[in-house]
């Protein structure tokens, strides 16, 4: 973790057009840009300009321990997928009834936020094409793997993992998940998120909406006809 100096990165968008110039190489393959809301709508929005890419969110949601909702004991994603940490379950002793209870809640949260961020407009169609899936930072990476994995079911040409800031553990962790993981700064102690940004204050649910719809008319102003 830095003790001396500034963060590395200002803000979100920020460290998205920083991210961007990294992943420049894949805007010929028409890549499809998926971002973890909130905060990694922000840092995707700068990606998708640059690689002329469209924007959408993929959401995942933690599940939460028994009196302990920031500690992640796994999560959930679109299509029913959940990837669960066994071994914390177990050591936990963390009931099967709170494991299903919890579940069915977070994959209805997954649902009604799809719908209230993307609304009538279908998922983006990513077979046979590059997807580049954002957060703003990786910690445990608990909410990116369920994501990932749900991901990897729509069948992908290429998955792209990316972050401005990814815990050097976590960053081993996914490499054999997927086909590339860029991160700008992979510390072995990370700390917090918020620490390797100077302004990191909370994306609002407007502030995605606001992003993801600015993202679609660039878009469609500069390739009439797309969406």
């Amino acid at each position: 973790m830095r003790i001396f100096g500034f963060p590395p990165f200002d803000d979100r968008r920020d460290a998205g057009r920083r991210l961007a110039r990294k992943l420049s190489r894949y805007r010929e393959e028409r890549p499809v840009v998926f971002a973890l809301p909130r905060g990694g709508v922000p840092v995707a929005y700068e990606i998708s300009r640059a690689l002329g890419a469209p924007l959408d969110v993929f959401v995942s949601r933690k599940l939460g321990a028994p009196g302990q909702p920031e500690f992640g004991i796994g999560a959930v994603a679109p299509g029913g997928v959940r990837v669960l940490n066994e071994d914390v379950v177990r050591r936990l002793g963390i009931p099967d009834d709170y494991v299903q209870e919890i579940t069915a809640h977070e994959t209805a949260e997954v649902e009604r936020r799809l719908r209230y961020f993307r609304g009538e407009r279908p998922e983006p169609e990513v077979v046979g094409r590059t997807a580049i899936l954002v957060d703003d930072g990786l910690a445990t990476g608990v909410t990116a793997r369920a994501a990932i994995e749900a991901l990897q079911l729509r069948r992908p040409e290429r998955l792209v993992l990316a972050a401005p800031v990814c815990a050097a553990q976590t960053a081993e962790l996914f490499k054999p998940e997927v086909d590339e993981l860029v991160c700008l700064e992979s510390p072995s102690d990370l700390g917090a998120i918020g620490f390797w940004y100077r302004n990191f204050e909370q994306t609002s649910d407007e502030e995605v909406v606001e992003l993801l719809e600015r993202a679609r008319s660039e878009r469609e102003a500069e390739n009439p006809g797309t969406c």
